[in-house]
């Protein structure tokens, strides 16, 4: 599942091609088909994240929701236009570009009401200037759950997912069943500040990366990273490799119905 970074990513990129114009809006699939008939035309007044999901925002006629789930894609294009391949949730052309949304788990058209009541349910974005992470800690510091589970939960912390989650615990060098309540206030801090970082430069970039400098392949020799997610990373899916900085074998297990990496040493229970 696309992590925060990634939608706010495409947020910008949508503000950028098609916010202040009218656009074309159809479903080619057909499962949005009525609602995409109310915007064609429209102007779209602005395109936003909160967490793993996007807005776009169209005033009085409403706000789309798009949450992308493990399937959801958006494909960028210049124009011309080309005929839809498979299944097209939603098409939206502007002046110079269009993109087709793919297998979304959500994209219906909202009211005010409804797109903040999405909002309201979910806890601080790292990634945006109005987040307050003290919602977050209210939370966290009452709460027995390991503090893994609860950087996952999207109502306590939004955007974070499995990568993040496990890199910014290896960075703090934190055992991810560690209770919520038995973290540090100021612990809490530096990993909020962290997310904030890292998640930037994952809006910037477009891949996760939290490997420190002198970790990385060209200083250490080791071969680069191959994997899907892209990045250099210190416990995500290397399992029983060495740590990269001290060699134990990384340790993994599922926890919640989602994979769990740490090394076991760097981040003693």
């Amino acid at each position: 599942m696309p992590e925060g970074h990634t939608l706010h990513r495409l947020a910008r990129l949508h503000q950028r091609r098609y916010a202040g114009a009218p656009v074309r809006v159809s479903s080619p699939q057909g499962r949005f088909a009525a609602d995409a008939a109310r915007l064609d035309g429209q102007v779209l007044r602005s395109a936003e994240a909160y967490g793993k999901h996007l807005f776009h925002n169209y005033g009085p006629q409403g706000t789309v929701h798009v949450h992308l789930g493990l399937y959801g894609t958006f494909t960028e294009a210049k124009l011309p236009e080309t005929p839809p391949v498979g299944q097209v949730r939603m098409r939206l052309a502007g002046r110079t570009h269009w993109t087709d949304l793919r297998g979304p788990t959500r994209c219906e058209l909202l009211t005010e009401p409804e797109a903040e009541a999405i909002k309201a349910r979910l806890g601080p974005d790292p990634l945006r200037r109005d987040a307050e992470p003290e919602q977050a800690w209210e939370r966290i510091s009452r709460s027995r759950t390991s503090i893994a589970a609860l950087l996952m939960d999207q109502s306590v912390l939004a955007g974070v997912g499995n990568v993040y989650r496990a890199e910014v615990l290896f960075r703090h060098g934190i055992a991810p069943m560690l209770p919520g309540r038995s973290l540090d206030a100021v612990l809490w801090k530096d990993i909020w500040d962290d997310l904030v970082t890292l998640m930037r430069a994952g809006v910037r970039t477009g891949r996760i990366d939290t490997v420190a400098d002198e970790h990385l392949p060209e200083v250490t020799g080791r071969a680069p990273r191959q994997d899907r997610h892209g990045g250099e990373v210190y416990v995500y899916r290397r399992t029983g490799q060495p740590c990269l900085v001290c060699g134990a074998p990384i340790a993994h297990k599922e926890l919640a119905g989602r994979n769990l990496y740490w090394c076991p040493t760097c981040q003693p229970s």
